[in-house]
C-alpha cells in the first residue's frame, strides 16, 4: 500500500507515453517545416529566381546562429540551469517567430515592400526574398535544435531506468514521420493553390504553433512529475541541488575523449543526411527525368524503414546493447547508399532502384541516431547532461552549415549531382573510422556502449559514471 502512494508519475506507463507523444508532435511538426521547402526547389527557382547556390546558403541558415553566435552553447547551458519546462517553451516559441518571417519572406507581398528592396540593394547574388526567408530559418533552427537536445534530456529525465533507448526511438520515429508527410503534402497543398510556394509554408507554420501548444501541456505535466520528486526526497528537474549545473563543469565533457568522439562521428553522418534531404527530391527528379512532384513522393520513402526499425532498435538497445556496433554498421550502409546515388542510378536510371537505395539509407538513418543518442547518458553525467547534448549539436550543426554550401556550389560548378554524391559518401568513411576507434576505446575502458540500458543498479550506474569521468 505504501508503494502504491509513493509511485511517481512517470512510473505509470499511460502517464509517461502521453508526455512522450506531446513532446514527439512538436518535433514531428519541426521536421515538417524544415523540408517544406525542399520539394518546391524548382519553382524557388522559377518563381524567386533562387539557383543551387542561393538554395543551398538558404539551407545553412538554419544552422548559422547556432554555429557562428555559439546560440547552442548558451542552450545548452539554459537547458541544464532553467530546465526542460522553460527551455522547450522557449525552443517552441523561437520556432514559430522564425517561420513566421520565413512565410512573410516567400511571400508575393514581401517583394514589393521598401524592406525587400533594400535587401536586393546589396549582395546582388542573394535575392531579399532568400535573405528573409533565412533570417527566418535562421531564428527557427535556433528553436528546433534547442528543441531537439531538450526533447533528448526530458526523454533521459522521464525515463530513466526505463525503456530509454526504445523511448527515444520512438520519439525519432514520431519526428520523421514528418519528413515523410511534408514530402506529399507540401507538394499537394502548392498544386492546389496555383504551384503556390506561400500555402504549404502557412500550412506548415500553423502546425508549430499546435506543438507549442502541445508542449505546454507537457509543462503542467512534468510540474505535477517534479513536485512527486521533491516529495519523495529526489531532485525535480528545476529544483536546487549539491549536484546543480556550473559552467566549470562544461571542462568534463571537453575531456572526454568519448564524447568528441561521439560528437565527430555524429556531424560527419548527419553531413551525409541532413543536407542530402535538402537536395534529394531535385536529384530524384533530374536523375529519373520524372516531375517534382513524382521525385518528392519517391523520396518520400526515405523515412519509413527508419520510422519502423528505430524503435525495435531502441528495445533492443535497452536489453542487448551492441550501441557501437550499430552505429558503424549505420555508416557502412550510409556510405554505400551514396556511392549507389552517384554511380550506379546515373547509369541505371531506374525507379525501383532509386526507391531501393532511399529505403535502405533509411534503415542506416534508424541504426545510427538509435545508437547514438541513447548512448550520451553513459558517458556524461546527468547534471551536466544538457550542454553535453547541445555541444554535440553545435558541432553537428557546423557540418550541416557549411555542407550545403559546399554542395550547392558545386552543384552550380560541375552541373550534375555526382560528385556531390561522393562528398557525401567521403563523409561515410570517415564516420567508419571514428565508429571503429570508438569500439575499441569502449571495450578498454568499459563505458559501457555495447552494454543493455535498463534494469540497472545503481551502483552499475554508478561505476560508469566514474569511468566516465576518468
Amino acid at each position: 500500500m505504501k508503494e502504491k502512494t509513493q509511485q511517481l508519475l512517470n512510473d505509470k506507463a499511460w502517464a509517461r507515453w502521453t508526455a512522450l507523444v506531446l513532446i514527439a508532435s512538436m518535433m514531428f511538426f519541426a521536421y515538417m517545416f524544415v523540408d517544406v521547402m525542399s520539394p518546391l526547389k524548382s519553382l524557388l527557382d522559377e518563381k524567386l529566381h533562387w539557383d543551387s547556390a542561393t538554395f543551398g546558403t538558404y539551407a545553412a541558415s538554419e544552422y548559422f546562429l547556432n554555429v557562428f553566435f555559439f546560440f547552442l552553447i548558451f542552450a545548452g547551458i539554459i537547458l541544464d540551469k532553467m530546465g526542460i519546462r522553460f527551455t522547450g517553451l522557449l525552443s517552441a516559441s523561437l520556432m514559430v517567430i522564425g517561420a513566421v518571417i520565413k512565410l512573410i519572406g516567400v511571400s508575393a507581398w514581401f517583394e514589393g515592400t521598401a524592406l525587400c528592396e533594400w535587401l536586393d540593394s546589396w549582395w546582388v547574388s542573394f535575392p531579399g526574398s532568400a535573405k528573409m526567408a533565412s533570417l527566418g530559418f535562421m531564428i527557427f533552427g535556433c528553436g528546433c535544435e534547442m528543441a531537439g537536445t531538450t526533447v533528448s534530456k526530458a526523454i533521459a529525465k522521464w525515463f530513466e531506468g526505463k525503456e530509454m533507448a526504445l523511448a527515444m526511438g520512438v520519439e525519432m520515429s514520431i519526428a520523421r514521420l514528418g519528413v515523410f508527410a511534408v514530402m506529399w503534402i507540401s507538394p499537394m497543398i502548392s498544386g492546389m493553390f496555383d504551384q503556390s510556394i506561400v500555402a504549404p509554408v502557412a500550412f506548415c507554420t500553423a502546425l508549430l504553433l499546435i506543438g507549442l501548444i502541445s508542449y505546454t501541456v507537457f509543462v503542467f505535466m512534468d510540474t505535477r512529475l517534479d513536485k512527486e520528486l521533491v516529495a519523495a526526497g529526489k531532485k525535480g528537474d528545476d529544483s536546487a541541488s549539491d549536484e546543480e549545473f556550473h559552467i566549470s563543469d562544461l571542462g568534463k565533457i571537453f575531456s572526454s575523449k568519448m564524447f568528441w568522439l561521439v560528437a565527430l562521428l555524429c556531424v560527419l553522418y548527419y553531413s551525409g543526411i541532413f543536407p542530402f534531404q535538402r537536395y534529394a527530391p531535385n536529384y530524384v527528379q533530374e536523375t529519373l527525368d520524372v516531375s517534382a512532384e513524382t521525385a518528392a513522393r519517391l523520396f518520400s520513402v526515405f523515412p519509413i524503414l527508419a520510422m519502423v526499425l528505430t524503435p525495435f532498435l531502441g528495445a533492443f538497445l535497452d536489453y542487448r546493447g551492441k550501441g557501437a556496433t550499430m552505429l558503424i554498421v549505420g555508416a557502412v550502409i550510409m556510405t554505400c547508399c551514396h556511392l549507389g546515388f552517384a554511380l550506379l542510378l546515373p547509369v541505371f536510371p531506374k525507379v525501383w532502384l532509386a526507391v531501393t537505395l532511399i529505403l535502405v539509407l533509411g534503415v542506416s538513418f534508424s541504426l545510427v541516431p538509435a545508437a547514438l543518442w541513447p548512448s550520451v547518458p553513459k558517458i556524461i553525467d546527468s547534471n551536466i547532461l544538457g550542454s553535453a547534448y547541445c555541444l554535440i549539436f553545435w558541432i553537428q550543426n557546423i557540418g550541416l552549415c557549411l555542407v550545403p554550401l559546399l554542395i550547392g556550389e558545386t552543384l552550380d560548378a560541375t552541373g550534375g549531382y555526382r560528385v556531390p554524391m561522393l562528398i557525401f559518401a567521403s563523409f561515410g568513411v570517415l564516420a567508419i573510422v571514428f565508429g571503429v576507434w570508438l569500439k575499441v576505446l569502449n571495450s578498454r575502458h568499459h563505458y559501457g556502449l555495447e552494454a543493455p540500458n535498463v534494469k540497472k543498479n545503481a551502483d552499475v550506474l554508478e561505476a560508469e559514471a566514474e569511468s566516465a569521468e576518468q
